[in-house]
């Protein structure tokens, strides 16, 4: 307790940089594998295309690969961005991948009556989508899309290394001053504990009020 307690700032100031990233690396992920859930099941094949060659190369490509590309590689193209939003990229693009495919799967539940009927009364396929199809298919995927958002936050430990405020990264602050390195990672394991018990339970209340009646 006494590590905890006389690192309180840093253990605090660690937590919620970890909370910020998994929040605003969660949005960019739902927000893209939306998006690109959308491209897989599109009637134009470009699009199918560019949806298929995002899952595959980024499902298939080491997370601290990627976390290099981007934060190493795009100031080569002269993109200067601050770490934390660096690390926003990295996480939201990795993890769209895992929820496109998630949603991709709870689209093919969705019965082919309700696109047909639909587009039977002049939906575009947009329209159809976003209206009709994704709102039943993600009441299908709230468990498995919550399983997914758990393991970013844990992912997000990897943005330490690259310079961004986090609760892993606050072991060397700590380590520094003399501490027990044990009860150090214990406190900071209580922390991505507490984060991710936080997301279980909001998901299962969702997946509890979503939930369709059989």
């Amino acid at each position: 307790m006494h590590v905890l307690t006389a690192n309180w700032s840093t253990y605090w100031h660690g937590f919620l940089g970890t909370v910020e990233l998994t929040l605003v690396s969660s949005l960019l992920a739902l927000a893209l594998g939306v998006l690109m859930a959308g491209f897989r099941v599109s009637p134009v094949p470009a699009l199918r295309a560019f949806g298929a060659g995002w899952v595959t190369v980024l499902r298939n490509t080491p997370l601290t690969l990627l976390f290099f590309v981007v934060v190493l590689g795009l100031p080569r193209f002269g993109v200067s961005l601050p770490f934390f939003t660096f690390a926003v990229l990295a996480l939201g693009c990795y993890t769209s991948a895992f929820i496109c495919e998630v949603l991709r799967s709870g689209i093919n539940t969705v019965p082919l009556g309700q696109g047909e009927a639909a587009r039977s009364l002049g939906m575009t396929f947009g329209q159809t989508l976003s209206l009709v199809v994704l709102p039943q298919a993600f009441r299908s995927v709230v468990g498995p899309v919550g399983s997914l958002l758990i393991a970013l936050a844990k992912n997000s430990a990897i943005a330490g290394s690259f310079s961004v405020v986090e609760l892993l990264g606050s072991y060397r602050t700590i380590n520094e001053l003399g501490y027990d390195i044990v009860w150090t990672f214990v406190w900071i394991a209580v922390g991505y504990l507490v984060i991710t018990l936080s997301l279980s339970a909001l998901f299962s209340l969702l997946e509890r009020r979503l939930a369709v009646s059989r």
